[in-house]
């Protein structure tokens, strides 16, 4: 038997996007859509992928996927991320908590924040209007 956690994920590991066959690499299946509690800023780093970053005050719901990943491929997706992110606990909206793809604060200086359009989907299709 397989042993799966959940992992949250808001940026280029979801579905249809250009890392998500990392996921889909390790045997991880999608579970759901979900969003984070108000409690998160989003940046967009370079226009190449997002990162999160959870705040005290100024945050917002941030849409994600949540998926059940196998124990052994956990650290294989988180090497294959791009530098700044981590792994860390991230609360959803209806209080669960999972561990989840996170920017590190120093990632995020001095780049251009997304937090209004509530997700990285939300963001691009802005961006192409």
């Amino acid at each position: 038997m397989t042993h799966t956690l959940k992992l949250a994920v808001n940026g280029t590991l979801m579905r249809g996007l250009e890392l998500n066959l990392n996921l889909i690499n390790v045997g991880a299946t999608f579970e759901r859509e979900a969003q984070t509690k108000p409690t998160y800023r989003l940046w967009s780093i370079g226009d190449r992928y997002p990162a999160m970053v959870r705040v005290q005050e100024g945050g917002g719901a941030i849409a994600l996927e949540v998926w059940q990943v196998p124990l052994e491929g956990l650290g294989l997706i988180l090497m294959q991320e791009p530098p700044g992110l981590a792994i860390g606990k991230v609360t959803l909206e209806d209080g669960e908590v999972v561990l989840g793809v996170i920017g590190e604060p120093l990632t995020v200086e001095g780049k251009l924040e997304i937090t209004q359009y509530g997700g990285w989907r939300a963001y691009q299709a802005a961006k192409a209007r």
